[in-house]
């Protein structure tokens, strides 16, 4: 009786973790309804982040969103990171914007390049998780898929208008979209001290 409860208990606890995993899928991730890049536009800064591998900005993140007269987006960066293990400086990075599917104009991709040599250039998917366009928005990119279609690498970016934070009740809607994309307890305070 005690073995085949154990069984029991095995496969009960193998469907959880597949239930689990499933929901980590990243195509199956949503993103805003009905994005709108005008509404968008504007400085964000970044109050949390979780990172990718390799070089990423550390702290004083900001970003200034503009939509073109052809009504594609662009932006500017700008951030504190750190080069050969104690330089710090502050790195302008460019980044522009495409909708591949004009049905979701919330999954994105970015191509961006450094303004200066020592900084990488290159393309990530920039899907918008959720924003209200006047508080916060939840950026998320996956660099790298697993075989089983979760992320192996990526990052995400959580922005408000304002660098003294957000509200309680946003917090909260926040903390869920994390899970919802499977990074909750991945992000870092972004530290805002007015560097750059």
């Amino acid at each position: 009786m005690g073995s085949s409860k154990l069984c029991l208990l095995l496969v009960l606890v193998s469907c959880v973790e597949l239930c689990l995993s499933a929901s980590c899928i990243v195509d199956s991730f949503s993103v805003k309804e009905d994005f709108d890049p005008k509404r968008y536009a504007g400085k964000w800064y970044a109050l949390q982040k979780k990172d990718p591998e390799g070089l990423f900005l550390q702290d004083n993140i900001s970003a200034e969103y503009t939509i073109d007269d052809d009504g594609s987006m662009t932006a500017s960066s700008r951030g504190r990171v750190t080069l050969f293990g104690f330089w710090v400086v502050c790195a302008d990075m460019a980044a522009q914007y495409s909708v591949p599917d004009p049905n979701l104009p919330g999954k994105m991709f970015m191509n961006y390049q450094g303004l200066a040599s020592y900084l990488s250039s290159g393309g990530d998917n920039y899907w918008v998780i959720d924003t209200d366009y006047d508080n916060y928005a939840i950026t998320y990119a996956c660099r790298t898929l697993k075989d089983d279609g979760s992320c192996e690498d990526g990052y995400a970016l959580v922005f408000s208008r304002n660098a003294r934070g957000l509200p309680p009740a946003i917090q909260r809607v926040v903390r869920q979209k994390q899970e919802e994309i499977c990074m909750a307890g991945q992000f870092q305070p972004v530290l805002q001290s007015g560097a750059c």
